[in-house]
């Protein structure tokens, strides 16, 4: 829009602006006559012959837009009020148009941001056809683009694109972490016995928690059955324990500030999601109905295999639960912005054969081999288990890292220490240990290297 210039000969008009007509111009936008507010921008242009002021005003990406109440229409040559078909459409067009948080781009974040190896070498072959993935020579944005990881308008990652493959997650999204605690009692005025952080890319976060549940979370123990027959029992169920979490993880809101709560109690587990139900879900339709708050970060964690996508996961961790003899796990879904879920651990108290970990005063007791790291000695009892043909000794800790190590490798030893809850000097003396045996080996350089399996390493017993 034009303002000092005539309609018709397109001359200037001879206006003369003043910061008062400026004023009365820029608040037209925010004055609550147009519903939702425009994009607008107002310029100042003097010239000889007079002043021309410049209004511009953006397309809505979601209309219907009003004026006063009313939705006005452009019908051939002229304007008009919408009937309610029109109105319907411009609703419709408005669905369409929205997007998802996750879909959103990320401003401020450019493609330095992002980990393109982990990108192309470890989603994009799930994602993509092979034979489609060997033709495609298109640049690294159209390819995260073509995914929706990055917005080609803006130039620069979305949101999903920053959480899934972001190189520095948490500058962005300062709370995108899940916070574990372990408690001694059953409240949270019980001590706290060890807590731990997983943040980083989504795709190490549910890598750690994977095999932190396995490892510190699931506790068994044999029981008798017959005559040289025993049947471990568990505490959780392990695939439920997951199933929860990963529900976590995807339907989360990132834009409330509060990480994800996975608290271990001495007779439950807690796990407390920032934002509650979403869309078509309601607490009289749950888990019937589901919805999806995050539907790119939902997408990649189904193509990356961490869940499905069929409204079916709530149901089968409920009967992983039963079959394992735990309660049905308890939903909370009236607490205003949070869903929360309950998981008690099973009745009868059970103990893990292999090693329970305290970590109140940094030491670890294994019933087959007991580890004091007060005073730094170590003392391994009967905790040995011989390889096939007897050559080497691991013991049950050493099992630990070297699972671990299996399942993640290139970890440093502060990773692999919160992942067992094994002090960081006990955990820095054990993977020497193995390294010297030529059972493990360090990687890459100091900094940024881990450790891997050598490929002598015994089979996993």
């Amino acid at each position: 829009m034009f303002i000092g210039v005539h309609d018709k000969t397109c001359k200037l008009s001879g206006l003369k602006v003043t910061d008062e007509l400026l004023k009365n111009i820029a608040a037209i936008r925010s004055d609550g006559n147009i519903l939702p507010q425009p994009a607008m921008t107002v310029h100042n242009y003097t010239f000889d012959d007079g002043d021309v002021v410049v209004v511009e005003t953006l397309p809505a990406h979601f209309p219907p837009v009003r004026y006063k109440g009313t939705i006005w229409v452009r019908i051939g040559p002229r304007r008009g009020i919408a009937n309610e078909m029109e109105e319907r459409l411009l609703i419709e067009k408005r669905t369409s148009n929205a997007k998802t948080f996750d879909e959103q781009p990320c401003v401020g974040a450019t493609i330095d941001d992002l980990n393109i190896p982990l990108f192309k070498m470890v989603y994009l072959p799930k994602a993509v056809n092979s034979a489609i993935l060997a033709n495609d020579k298109r640049d690294i944005k159209l390819q995260l683009a073509s995914l929706r990881f990055y917005d080609l308008v803006y130039d620069c990652p979305t949101n999903a694109g920053i959480l899934i493959f972001g190189n520095n997650v948490r500058y962005f999204f300062s709370t995108a972490y899940v916070q574990y605690v372990k408690f001694g009692g059953t409240t949270l005025a019980s001590t706290v016995l060890a807590d731990t952080q997983f943040s980083g890319d989504l795709i190490s976060i549910i890598n750690l928690l994977d095999s932190f549940i396995k490892i510190n979370i699931i506790k068994k123990r044999p029981v008798h059955v017959s005559t040289l027959i025993e049947e471990n029992i568990f505490s959780y169920a392990e695939n439920a324990i997951r199933e929860f979490l990963m529900n976590a993880v995807m339907h989360r809101s990132y834009e409330i500030t509060s990480p994800i709560k996975f608290y271990q109690f001495s007779d439950r587990i807690e796990i407390v999601n920032p934002g509650g139900l979403y869309g078509n879900a309601r607490p009289e339709n749950f888990p019937n109905v589901s919805d999806y708050r995050n539907l790119v970060i939902s997408e990649s964690m189904r193509v990356m295999g961490f869940v499905n996508r069929f409204n079916r996961g709530v149901a089968m961790a409920q009967a992983d639960l039963t079959t394992n003899g735990n309660e049905p796990a308890e939903f909370d879904l009236n607490t205003l912005g949070v869903f929360g879920v309950i998981i008690k651990e099973k009745n009868e108290p059970v103990n893990d054969i292999n090693g329970s970990v305290n970590d109140i005063d940094g030491s670890v007791n294994d019933i087959n081999g007991s580890v004091n790291d007060i005073d730094g000695s170590v003392n391994d009892i009967n905790g040995s288990v011989n390889d096939i043909d007897g050559s080497v000794n691991i013991s049950d800790t050493e099992k630990i890292f070297i699972e671990i190590i299996q399942k993640n490798e290139k970890l440093n030893i502060k990773q692999i220490s919160e992942l067992s809850n094994i002090s960081y000097r006990t955990t820095a003396r054990y993977l020497k240990s193995l390294k010297e045996r030529g059972l493990i080996k360090y990687v890459g350089a100091d900094k940024t290297g881990g450790y891997i399996l050598s490929l002598h390493t015994p089979p996993k017993p």
